[in-house]
């Protein structure tokens, strides 16, 4: 490859994480992959029913209880009425909330009070749910906090997303998830399409250190522009107008001050392929829709006997466990079985143990026979770069920059939280610096993440 040194760029994006490579593919137009949709929620009970029973009833439901139970997750107001395990009372209170939660205007009302107050007192105090339902509500706002510090400013926003979604993708799906477990695909598919549209992606490159012009100053060659000067690894020197980059991607002397915190989770992860396809979690979500090709089951931590084992001193500590699985629909597994993926932030280096036993746990309640197996599994720990909560908070508040880091030419880009949404803050956060870069374009400045159809490609083109 040519040498890069004393080259010229109007952008550099330091690293190839998602915000970067979304943000270079919206600087290079081109298309994107479809991902697939999700169908039904599911969570485990460990005790299922059995209150009040006594004598025979209570010993025949014993090996059952042992096992524990699926239940599907109502997907909204119908769903709650036509369970028939969901009392008058308790469905008025669930209605309640409901009403509450998908109300773009009365849900925030409730934030200044109770938003840093816990979910599950909320729910319990303002609508009497009962812990036995309070469950599968924690568990639509995919929250990988323990039940105890998730709280109403995190749960209320993220359960009206989920309620409003609700056929956005077709009748009964709300969601869709990427193939092979997480979003480096798209990453991937971004990188290749931003490379198709023009951009130049070089590898072990990253940035040394910028020195940026004195305040004033302008180059005598690029008047317009005031390009600071880039050092990269390997010796190479180059010149760019904006350096885009997340805190881990960029020199730490061009960080603002409450982005060089060091924050860093440990995220355990689980991959197996199941000998099963596991049929009966893939019902079509409503009639007339297609199967899903995933499904979300919920393991909430009171589904464990792992107290002793992993060395926890409260169960309270334990967040809920999530298992995302894939059908053979996406190709990820051959037809006859299905893939999860799960993972844990609990801090305990047995914790890919805990992971193993949701995964037991969940085959041996599905009541097939045989028994499901683990065919083949993955475990491994990644440690993912937070970003601070003081720079979330001023974040929400404006999603630009000073002035001051916009006259510089650095922009930096928040970390990708270790969470199991995409949250939309990521694509508003990059949409913003595309925004700042392209300010000048004006008018021929196409509308963000909207791109032009490809099919008019000449064959020339295409054959070249």
């Amino acid at each position: 490859m040519e040498s890069l040194n004393d080259t010229k760029w109007d952008v550099l994006i330091s690293g190839t994480g998602l915000p970067q490579s979304l943000l270079a593919l919206e600087m290079r137009k081109s298309s994107l992959t479809i991902r697939q949709k999700i169908g039904s929620w599911w969570i485990y009970n460990k005790e299922e029913g059995g209150q009040g029973e006594t004598g025979e009833a209570h010993a025949m439901r014993a090996s059952e209880e042992q096992r524990g139970t699926l239940r599907r997750i109502p997907g909204g107001r119908e769903d709650v009425f036509a369970d028939k395990s969901i009392d008058l009372r308790s469905t008025r209170s669930l209605m309640k909330f409901l009403k509450l939660a998908a109300d773009p205007t009365a849900y925030p009302i409730v934030l200044p009070e109770w938003g840093p107050r816990p979910f599950e007192e909320y729910l319990g105090s303002q609508f009497k749910i009962s812990p036995r339902l309070q469950a599968p509500l924690l568990a639509l706002t995919l929250s990988t906090d323990p039940s105890n510090q998730t709280t109403v400013a995190y749960a209320l926003p993220r359960i009206h997303r989920y309620l409003t979604s609700i056929g956005l993708f077709g009748p009964g799906f709300g969601a869709v998830l990427p193939k092979w477990g997480g979003l480096a695909e798209i990453a991937q598919v971004a990188c290749r399409a931003g490379a198709v549209g023009g951009g130049v992606y070089v590898l072990k490159k990253g940035i040394e250190s910028v020195k940026q012009p004195s305040h004033g100053s302008t180059n005598t060659e690029d008047a317009e522009y005031i390009l600071s000067v880039v050092s990269l690894q390997g010796g190479d020197v180059v010149k760019a107008r904006w350096i885009i980059g997340t805190p881990a991607a960029l020199p730490n002397d061009t960080l603002p001050d409450a982005q060089k915190q060091s924050i860093i989770v440990e995220v355990t992860h689980l991959t197996a392929i199941i000998s099963s396809p596991l049929n009966a979690l893939f019902p079509p979500p409503a009639e007339g829709s297609t199967p899903p090709a995933g499904v979300v089951v919920i393991m909430p931590s009171t589904s464990f006997d792992i107290q002793t084992s992993l060395g926890i001193s409260s169960i309270a500590q334990v967040p809920p466990i999530y298992l995302i699985i894939h059908s053979s629909d996406t190709g990820e597994c051959p037809e006859g079985q299905c893939i999860i993926y799960t993972s844990t932030t609990l801090a305990q280096s047995s914790a890919s143990l805990l992971l193993e036993s949701a995964i037991d746990t969940l085959l041996s309640s599905v009541n097939e026979q045989p028994t499901p197996t683990i065919l083949w599994s993955l475990s491994y720990t990644q440690q993912h770069p937070a970003t601070p909560p003081s720079s979330i908070a001023s974040n929400k508040v404006s999603s630009s920059q000073s002035p001051s880091d916009q006259q510089s030419g650095i922009l930096v880009l928040r970390n990708l939280d270790p969470s199991l949404v995409l949250e939309d803050d990521v694509l508003r956060d990059v949409r913003a610096k595309w925004e700042l870069v392209t300010a000048d374009d004006g008018d021929e400045r196409c509308g963000f993440m909207q791109f032009v159809d490809r099919e008019d490609i000449g064959e020339d083109e295409e054959d070249a």
